[in-house]
């Protein structure tokens, strides 16, 4: 048999750019190496035990699966062991060797420069490891997959410079073992060598581990009256609380340890917005630890990529993302869900089919929205932040959870025509409150931009009665509008479909006004409309506009510009849209348009016809077919001014 022998292998691309940033760029935040390599030593031991319960072999007689953190002062190397899952050489090579490409860009993107802010990234895109390169010049990982032979082990090697060696080891026991060895101490910085300290360790260990369910053991050490200095013994203690958080009663938890718990459960170094534990009991015994992140994952938008919840039967960790227990739009939510009644064998299939899950799901659903509500009206100024993070994806919830649909709406915040920043906060509960005497219908705008929509010609009747109007500007409200027709009994109306009715908002006077109006340019609007043909659905005259001179509305039971304009931009055909062009009659291009009909220039009436039509296409954010013909056109029109005047 030919002896294993050393494979030279060379990083991907990304993780020497990644190599570089940890060297150089975080140097100042180096104790978050001790914090990951013990979160991934966590994540093995949890991957076992639920291979184990189909495999009970795999524990190799060995079932009290632990974390143990070692140093050697001679040897200047620091070690974080585990009796996990471990890795066959396939797996160290793919893990330790590549990054997921999906997340190495986005990681990349979003660092900012700030050492400290950049430290809290690299648990969050899955390249924790890699921080052990912050204080250790080369690491050795020594590792064995559950199940195979003691000569299946693979020593993996790197000096972080570009290539890692791989060959074949033995090793008695499963598991994995990352050995740092530390760099020398540079005189003009903070030193390396007070790492090698148990007591130095254990304060590590206690500030970003000690809430993992798994027991952490170091050496004891007791003080040496000669030597004058802490001796190790051959005995482990362990060092951490070792117990499952969630399962502990809430009064012996600090704020802290929850703060803690929720960076090692979610790999975010920022701090959780809010969080809920509770134990439920009834039919269905479950306890449940329920975070609001601060801040969105990169990934936010992918409705594919569902990060969930983590799933625990009786302590046992069964899955990681187990996204049936919240609904799509609850995707931002971090915790863990531990249940009493699932089986330990549990798969997402069974998971989709239980009637234990949709009760799990439907009273975490429940807690969430219950966090938010207690947010929005106890703590306005978190609520926002929360808003300007996960906004548009609880927007989603108003089409997919019929059921909290009335909840859902009152968390809802907008930026309207009274609003002073660009903000949304804006509650419809805010509006009605706001709502004129004799108003019956929640006026809103849809828009590319909110400029587009501050500017829009529809608005201009509603600034005059000093009605207020919700701008609608995120590309779910369209969407998001199918789903919400009323709240607390009054109709959702947009300002740009259908013939304006302001009901009580106008008197007798303005009704005659308008049909007076009507009858006069009927001759007018029949023109236009012959002019464009199938351009539009219908010429008429409006009241709306105060300042413009034309406006695009779209028909009852037709979709909107906006919404046209959406969807040719992800390259999807939606239904034939005619819209209707709305004629101020007392605008001065109208009247000079009135006052051109009998004339015997056609050809003048179908520019002005047309350029009516092109005007209130820019207006609500359109394109033009034929952006040519328009300058023409309008070139024409200026020199026949020029020339009458």
């Amino acid at each position: 048999m030919m002896a294993p022998t050393k494979e030279t292998l060379g990083f991907q691309t990304e993780v020497r750019q990644l190599l570089q940033l940890m060297i150089h760029s975080l140097y100042s935040n180096r104790e978050i190496f001790l914090r990951e390599l013990i979160s991934n030593a966590s994540d093995a031991c949890d991957k076992l035990r639920y291979e184990a319960l189909n495999q009970p072999e795999l524990y190799e007689s060995d079932s009290e699966l632990k974390i143990r953190v070692d140093f050697d002062k001679d040897a200047r190397t620091i070690t974080v062991s585990d009796n996990g899952i471990g890795l066959t050489r396939d797996e160290a090579i793919e893990h330790l060797g590549t990054i997921a490409k999906s997340g190495t860009r986005e990681f990349f993107g979003q660092l900012s420069g700030d050492e400290a802010r950049d430290a809290q990234l690299i648990g969050q895109f899955g390249v924790g490891f890699y921080s052990s390169f912050i204080v250790a010049d080369k690491v050795t990982v020594v590792s064995r997959r559950a199940g195979l032979p003691a000569d299946q082990g693979v020593r993996w090697e790197s000096d972080g410079s570009g290539e890692f060696t791989v060959e074949q080891v033995e090793k008695a026991g499963r598991g994995t073992e990352v050995i740092l060895h530390l760099r020398p101490d540079e005189a003009d910085a903070d030193s390396f060598s007070e790492l090698l300290s148990g007591w130095r360790l254990k304060s590590i260990v206690t500030k970003y581990s000690d809430h993992i369910s798994l027991p952490i053991e170091m050496r004891k050490e007791e003080w040496d009256k000669d030597k004058g200095e802490q001796r190790r013994l051959d005995e482990w203690e362990t060092v951490n609380q070792a117990s499952a958080l969630w399962a502990r009663p809430k009064s012996e938890i600090s704020d802290d340890q929850y703060k803690s718990f929720y960076t090692h459960l979610s790999h975010d170094g920022g701090e959780p917005l809010a969080w809920t534990h509770n134990r439920v009991e009834g039919r269905t015994e479950y306890t449940q630890l329920l975070y609001i992140p601060s801040k969105a994952p990169f990934d936010i938008g992918d409705r594919t990529n569902r990060h969930g919840l983590k799933l625990y039967v009786r302590r046992v960790f069964i899955m990681d993302d187990a996204e049936q227990l919240l609904p799509v739009y609850l995707r931002f939510v971090r915790g863990i869900v531990d249940s009493n009644d699932l089986p330990l064998n549990v798969s997402r299939e069974i998971l989709q089919e239980s009637r234990d899950v949709k009760a799990i799901r439907e009273g975490c659903t429940r807690r969430v929205l219950t966090m938010l509500e207690d947010l929005a009206e106890n703590q306005p100024d978190k609520y926002a932040g929360f808003w300007s993070e996960f906004g548009q994806v609880l927007k989603e919830g108003l089409g997919e959870d019929f059921g909290n649909r009335d909840r859902l709406a009152k968390l809802l915040r907008f930026t309207s025509t009274q609003s002073e920043g660009d903000a949304q906060t804006v509650s419809l509960a805010d509006y009605v409150a706001r709502m004129k005497e004799g108003q019956e219908k929640i006026y809103y705008l849809t828009a590319d931009t909110l400029q587009a929509a501050r500017s829009s010609p529809h608005l201009e009747v509603f600034r005059r009665k000093g009605v207020e109007v919700l701008l609608l500007t995120d590309r779910v409200d369209e969407w998001m509008l199918g789903f919400l027709d009323s709240f607390d009994g009054r109709e959702l109306a947009s300002v740009a479909r259908g013939g304006l009715d302001l009901g009580k908002l106008e008197d007798e006077a303005e009704r005659a006004q308008a049909k007076e109006a009507s009858e006069k340019f009927r001759e007018l609007t029949e023109r236009i409309k012959a002019s464009l043909g199938d351009a539009v659905k219908e010429v008429r005259v409006t009241h709306r506009l105060t300042d413009s001179a034309s406006c695009l509305v779209s028909d009852e039971g037709d979709i909107s510009g906006h919404l046209e304009r959406l969807l040719k931009q992800v390259g999807q055909q939606g239904p034939q849209r005619k819209p209707i062009l709305e004629i101020n009659p007392e605008h001065p291009l109208v009247a000079r348009l009135q006052a051109d009909l009998g004339g015997d220039d056609a050809t003048r009436v179908d520019d002005w016809s047309r350029l009516l039509l092109d005007q209130a296409q820019l207006a609500e954010g359109g394109q033009l077919d034929d952006p040519a013909g328009f300058v023409q056109r309008l070139n024409r029109m200026l020199l026949s001014i020029g020339r009458a005047d």
